[in-house]
């Protein structure tokens, strides 16, 4: 069959010499970073932002992101990792939570752009694509660590998943859906999508208003994950409730509201500075 194929990690470590470990979803990360950095600052020239502000706010989203993705995890996990804190740091093992990330990288976004006095929603714009293309590499990281995958599945295609990392209710099971592929995918159609938009949105004729784009990123990554939840099998809980989905539908209605607000009541969104301002800023400059 032209759809059959079969994945099985290789392990989490590319290799050790001594002490020094060099793991899968480290190097992932730092792709991702560096990926994306190299794409904000291509970006930030069409819409006549400074690239090097990019490149400062990459530093400070790191600095945010990262742990907050990890802190959101484990108060999610905390019972899991009330028996041994030592793992809490552990970020290399896994288990770092996009909505977290996400959280924080925003709250770094406001408190930058206040101090650089630039738009908020254009930052978001231009961070956005680049957003978008790290979770499409991040998820292989958890394919690498054997982790975040879905329900048990006879399908074509498939996931081995060794006994040790298995649910103890699917110990049975050994093939189970690649959901790090269905959402690696998925992010880089989103991906796609948005790399069109803006650029689309340069013509003079069709120009895009600012915060567009952050409200299709919203929109279409969470459409994704909303799905992809169903058949994961170690989703965060509230209750009975999945809090990826929860996120993820309130995400969906805010870049809605951002929609309307842009495009059927014809307003600007509130902002830490102008754009206009913004653009005097940059018109003046020598």
């Amino acid at each position: 069959m032209i759809f059959a194929f079969q994945f099985q990690s290789p392990g989490p470590i590319i290799f050790e010499i001594g002490p020094i470990v060099v793991r899968w979803y480290g190097l992932l990360i730092a792709t991702a970073v560096l990926l994306g950095v190299t794409l904000s600052q291509y970006l930030a020239k069409y819409r006549r932002v400074d690239p090097e502000l990019l490149g400062d706010l990459a530093i400070w989203l790191v600095i945010a992101a990262i742990p907050c993705a990890r802190i959101y995890y484990v108060l999610f996990q905390w019972q899991e990792y009330a028996s041994r804190p030592e793992d809490i740091i552990a970020i290399w093992k896994g288990g770092i939570a996009i909505h977290g990330a996400i959280i924080g990288g925003t709250i770094s976004t406001i408190i930058f752009a206040r101090i650089k006095r630039i738009s908020f929603w254009q930052l978001l714009d231009l961070v956005a694509p680049s957003l978008i293309l790290g979770q499409a590499i991040g998820r292989w990281g958890n394919f690498f660590n054997s982790e975040a995958f879905g329900k048990p599945t006879d399908l074509p295609w498939k996931l081995f998943i060794a006994p040790r990392y298995r649910p103890l209710d699917l110990i049975n099971y050994e093939y189970f859906h690649p959901t790090f592929l269905y959402e690696s995918l998925w992010n880089l159609g989103i991906f796609v999508l948005l790399l069109g938009l803006f650029f689309w949105g340069l013509k003079r004729t069709t120009r895009l208003k600012t915060g567009t784009i952050a409200a299709v990123y919203l929109i279409g990554y969470s459409l994704g994950r909303v799905w992809i939840e169903w058949l994961r099998t170690d989703s965060l809980m509230l209750g009975s409730l999945k809090i990826a989905q929860v996120v993820s539908f309130s995400a969906i209605a805010f870049g809605l509201l951002i929609l309307v607000w842009l495009y059927w009541f014809n307003k600007s969104l509130p902002d830490v500075v102008s754009v206009k301002h913004q653009q005097n800023m940059t018109s003046n400059r020598p």
